[in-house]
């Protein structure tokens, strides 16, 4: 099963980026359904059943160490750049560096557990669409809400593959 760690704002905050990524002056990125705008905090992969008690196990430390905190959207952005742009973004302003230690706290329980670190810069990011090809995007033109959410829980979720499209079954929540 693929397996990442991530979290998932309010419904209201998915369907408002949802919603505003629509009135962007492009038509090139296909927009995921709002329940699914999530902030991954590490991508696992492929994981065996026998090897998910492994990594709930370790996650469960989460708790210990990191807090809630509170979190906002701040601009669209887009991977790999702007001018060739595949993956449409919701940048993170308030909650920045919060998601960043998270995302490294994640990294640390998992490490020993046989799951490497992203050799990447962590970018916190809410993940709205992805286009076929490659495109120009200009960001820094597109109005965007500044919309704010608590975080106070992380997830293990599975990615899967279904008839009627991509799914993202919760398999262990972890309160902070």
């Amino acid at each position: 099963m693929r397996v990442f760690v991530a979290v998932f704002p309010p419904p209201g905050v998915q369907e408002a980026l949802i919603q505003a990524a629509r009135a962007l002056p492009t038509e090139a990125f296909r927009l995921t359904d709002p329940e699914r705008v999530h902030l991954t905090l590490k991508f696992l992969g492929e994981v065996a059943p026998e090897d998910l008690p492994r990594v709930t196990s370790a996650l469960e430390r989460i708790t210990r160490h990191d807090r809630p905190f509170d979190a906002a959207t701040s601009s669209f952005g887009a991977f790999p750049s702007a001018r060739r742009a595949r993956i449409l973004w919701a940048g993170i302003g308030q909650g920045h560096g919060e998601f960043r230690d998270l995302s490294r706290a994640v990294e640390s329980l998992l490490e020993p557990e046989g799951f490497a670190r992203d050799d990447r810069p962590f970018v916190p990011h809410l993940t709205l669409g992805r286009a076929r090809r490659a495109v120009s995007f200009d960001p820094g033109r597109a109005d965007h809400p500044r919309l704010g959410f608590a975080v106070r829980k992380i997830d293990l979720v599975e990615s899967r593959q279904g008839e009627s499209g991509l799914t993202y079954p919760m398999l262990t929540e972890y309160r902070l």
